[in-house]
């Protein structure tokens, strides 16, 4: 079956439910050329299984999978950034963070405070470069631990880099001060060349996406400060 990901023709034998139902809204039918084509071996499945026995074929089909479109994303001005993506006025802003942070925690307090926001992506948007510069986010079937993520691409209006904190309260990052949070939250394959592919879209991507630190407690208070924050000057 294929389907398309991020603008990117993805040949993939789903055989699981986990990932066949998250994928079924980016079937393609069309007469583009497949772009990527990604085929998990019974051996594969086999050894993951040894290395990793609290799972299950599904799950590392969905895992894996995943794995292997974010690395070939690298090859299509493209990059993953761990994040829960939420769009509000067809802007999407992501929010980046190690795990147990509270991401998706923070997301949510938009879908209350924001009516009609949604969930892009809320763990694994995708990231590309448009030819004519705009750095979009996508959604994709792989979205972490929830099945929350659509197949549209949106305009990113801001990263932010999230922390906890008592008080809410968010301030603009150079983009050397945002580097090494956003490496640490992507893909860093160990090919030289491929490495240096991701910086070179990420220096793009930081050269024309805003980014902010936010430090925020659970109130809904804590939506308003990061929007208010981010969002861009014409509105």
């Amino acid at each position: 079956m294929r389907y398309n990901i991020a603008g990117i023709i993805v040949d993939m034998n789903v055989r699981f439910p986990r990932l066949g139902s998250q994928s079924r809204d980016y079937e393609y039918d069309g007469e583009r050329e497949t772009n990527v084509k990604i085929r998990l071996s019974e051996q594969f499945y086999n050894d993951r299984l040894e290395e990793n026995p609290h799972l299950d074929y599904e799950m590392i089909e969905y895992i894996w999978m995943g794995s292997e479109f974010y690395n070939a994303l690298i090859h299509f001005n493209g990059m993953l950034l761990h994040s829960s993506c939420i769009v509000y006025e067809n802007k999407a802003y992501l929010f980046s963070a190690p795990c147990g942070t509270g991401k998706s925690t923070h997301t949510q307090l938009w879908l209350k405070r924001f009516p009609g926001s949604y969930i892009l992506n809320d763990d694994k948007p995708a990231i590309r470069i448009n030819n004519d510069g705009t750095v979009y986010a996508f959604g994709t079937p792989f979205s972490g631990k929830t099945n929350q993520n659509v197949n549209k691409a949106v305009p990113i209006a801001g990263i932010c880099i999230l922390e906890r904190d008592t008080t809410n309260h968010i301030e603009s990052v150079t983009p050397d001060d945002a580097l090494f949070n956003i490496l640490n939250q992507t893909v860093r394959p160990p090919q030289e060349d491929c490495m240096d592919m991701v910086l070179q879209t990420l220096d793009k991507v930081l050269g024309k996406v805003p980014v902010y630190r936010l430090y925020c407690n659970m109130d809904l208070e804590a939506a308003e400060v990061s929007y208010n924050g981010m969002k861009p000057d014409d509105e």
